[in-house]
């Protein structure tokens, strides 16, 4: 049966679509910009000025090969993914065992553990005692230093933990009468329930590695063959730091040249989560909702 739409609908899908269009422009047009700017002439590029690019100007891939002469890009990225990989798979271990454990109602002390753990969302000891914690342990110096001391983050257990209460207690206690332990119910009922919520939860934690360059400066200072993608990306954009590219160009050139490397450098950075996401998308607010709605 055809319903038919009153003006006023009409007017508000009408508004609403080029609203949509309209976000959906300014948001992506930046980023179309960096890949742009990054495939065009650096000279035609540095004459543009200010204006508005549509499409690669004399289009090249000089300024990827110049950033991958970079011997630091190559050592940022395998960096990256182990800090990555590793990170994400230790993170997301302790974060649901942390989570299933806090989400048993029977279990003694739950409520005050509950407290004390997001007590840690809103206060922490700061810069120096953790530097000082990081260091008496041995990791200054280390890829570990990257990935122990944020190895849960509260938001995201607290993420789990909620997804883990809307598994019907009936589940769990048909499990424990056919025998199932903690492990078994955890691994083999609560996790296939909960796997918006996973996939969501690994997606924060990959996204918050992948990005993350303050710690590297802080805890890898003077070790370059240790830095991050990241960090290596902020020394090039933000100190200017472009004359290992630099081989065999001009002094007159450095500066234009400089300006496209700088657009290849945030591509090469920005492409592997743009790739991953899209594949995790279908979950994203699923997940995010199971956590917003119970608590």
């Amino acid at each position: 049966m055809h319903i038919k739409k009153s003006k006023s609908r009409i007017a508000f899908e009408i508004f609403n679509t080029l609203f949509m269009l309209f976000l959906i422009v300014i948001t992506a047009y930046p980023v179309l910009y960096v890949v742009f700017a990054s495939f065009s002439d650096a000279g035609a590029l540095t004459r543009l000025g200010g204006d508005m690019l549509y499409k690669p100007i004399g289009f090249t891939i000089s300024a990827y090969e110049k950033a991958f002469a970079n011997p630091n890009i190559l050592s940022g990225y395998m960096n990256t993914l182990f800090v990555v990989v590793v990170g994400v798979t230790l993170s997301m271990l302790f974060s649901i065992v942390a989570a299933y454990c806090l989400s048993r109602k029977n279990a003694a002390f739950i409520r005050p553990a509950n407290i004390l753990i997001m007590f840690t969302m809103w206060f922490n000891g700061g810069l120096i005692p953790m530097y000082i914690a990081v260091r008496d342990i041995g990791l200054v110096g280390s890829l570990w230093s990257l990935i122990i001391p944020g190895l849960i983050n509260t938001y995201n257990m607290i993420i789990l933990r909620t997804a883990f209460y809307s598994v019907p207690d009936s589940l769990v206690e048909s499990a424990r009468i056919d025998g199932a332990g903690h492990i078994r119910i955890l691994f083999s009922i609560m996790l296939p329930l909960i796997k918006a919520s996973v996939a969501v939860v690994a997606l924060y934690y990959g996204v918050s590695y992948w990005n993350s360059w303050f710690n590297a400066s802080i805890y890898l200072q003077g070790q370059s063959q240790k830095w991050p993608l990241q960090l290596i990306l902020r020394q090039i954009i933000i100190m200017n730091d472009t004359d290992s590219m630099m081989q065999g160009v001009g002094a007159g050139d450095k500066e234009q040249i400089g300006e496209s490397i700088k657009y290849a450098v945030i591509v090469i950075a920005t492409a592997p989560i743009l790739c991953v996401y899209p594949f995790i998308q279908k979950y994203f607010v699923k997940g995010v909702m199971i956590g917003a709605v119970k608590g």
